[in-house]
């Protein structure tokens, strides 16, 4: 387990994200690894919406 983030990852589990957490994780989580941040998924899932 890597534990950081690809834009692969995103890309094969697309519709398991989508249905399970919605749009705006999955444009959280295409934008994190587009910008090659040293995130988790988990990172990015149960990122507040009020920081």
């Amino acid at each position: 387990m890597r534990g950081v983030i690809t834009l692969r990852d995103v890309m094969s589990n697309l519709g398991v994200v989508l249905r399970e957490f919605g749009a705006l994780c999955v444009i959280r989580c295409l934008v994190a690894s587009l910008r090659r941040q040293k995130t988790t998924f988990l990172e990015i899932a149960v990122r507040s919406k009020h920081p």
